[in-house]
């Protein structure tokens, strides 16, 4: 399995688990796939995320707005569930 479809695995498990009400960092999941070296795949990460939001599958949030996955955004996000 490629490290992109890990990561969507991870995003989606975690958030699931997490139910609606709650949001995890994409590192929790470049961790969970990446171990040591997470770090190198928090690109990638951000990318799906934004990919999962375009499909409704996940909203991405900054300072408890919801992000546009189209729009511009820097610094840190937080990723939660739709269903």
């Amino acid at each position: 399995m490629s490290e992109n479809a890990e990561l969507r695995r991870a995003i989606l498990s975690l958030t699931r688990e997490r139910g609606s009400d709650k949001t995890i960092c994409p590192s929790d999941a470049a961790r969970s796939v990446g171990g040591q070296d997470w770090r190198d795949l928090m690109d990638q990460a951000r990318d799906i995320a934004r990919d999962l939001a375009r499909r409704g599958e996940v909203e991405i949030s900054q300072r408890g707005e919801v992000l546009d996955p189209d729009g511009t955004w820097r610094g840190p996000i937080r990723i939660r569930t739709t269903s």
